[in-house]
């Protein structure tokens, strides 16, 4: 039966791929993207696909949310900063939070006060791997997701006897360029030259562990629309499935 979904962050990467899977799935589906210039490119490529503008950070945009009955809402929207945390500067840190965390929040409270009308719904909560495992150099990006992780468990329980499930999607690393673009910014104020050597080595390491042998992301796409799709759904949702394990075999 087709729904309508609504998913943020469909600009680029799996949240652009999920939308153009479940338009091909024949569902309605509303591609929410950050900037006016993001609507035009999307648009004119996916005509299948309602585009909207959406700053999750916007109290203006998440108010034109009311517009929808969304059947199930997909918080795809991240930003990641990477680096040691010991002196980070604390405005990357903020803005990690507002994004990954207080933005979701905002969307999830916008959409669900509908689902909550009709007594039906779902929200799928995109965390990360990094929600369930922190190492060096994670934060604040790991923290945020670890946040998501419990904001989605609570969400689950209370809304449940409502009939509006909640479910969390934790992705390895995949190849869309996001993870490329955490080490790329890392420049912005972390010097490698004049780093002391434990950062170096410990960069490097991460670098290595994140960017090579990056997974298809049209896979994970797949894994957001069955989702969308499915009867019922685990609380937290590893892709691959063997992600931990393989996190664990390379000496996360």
């Amino acid at each position: 039966m087709s729904k309508t979904i609504l998913i943020t962050g469909a600009g680029s990467g799996m949240g652009r791929l999920a939308a153009i899977e479940l338009a091909r799935r024949g569902h309605d589906v509303i591609a929410t993207v950050e900037r006016p210039d993001q609507v035009a490119e999307l648009s004119a490529a996916q005509p299948e696909l309602t585009v909207a503008k959406l700053d999750i950070t916007d109290d203006g945009d998440v108010a034109t949310l009311d517009q929808w009955d969304v059947d199930v809402l997909i918080n795809n929207a991240g930003y990641s900063r990477i680096g040691p945390i010991s002196r980070m500067p604390m405005e990357l840190i903020r803005r990690t939070f507002e994004i990954n965390v207080f933005g979701t929040i905002a969307v999830t409270q916008r959409v669900v006060a509908r689902m909550k009308e009709k007594g039906s719904g779902r929200v799928l909560i995109v965390s990360s791997v990094a929600g369930l495992r922190a190492g060096p150099y994670s934060s604040p990006y790991s923290m945020s997701k670890h946040a998501l992780q419990a904001f989605g468990g609570s969400l689950r329980g209370e809304l449940a006897p409502l009939g509006i499930d909640v479910a969390l999607i934790n992705p390895g690393p995949f190849g869309t360029g996001f993870n490329d673009a955490m080490f790329d910014t890392l420049q912005d104020w972390w010097d490698r030259d004049t780093a002391p050597p434990h950062e170096v080595a410990l960069f490097d390491g991460l670098k290595q562990r994140i960017t090579v042998g990056q997974l298809d992301p049209a896979d994970a796409a797949k894994v957001y629309a069955d989702l969308a799709e499915a009867e019922t759904t685990e609380l937290v949702n590893p892709i691959p499935a063997d992600i931990l394990q393989q996190f664990a075999d390379h000496g996360r």
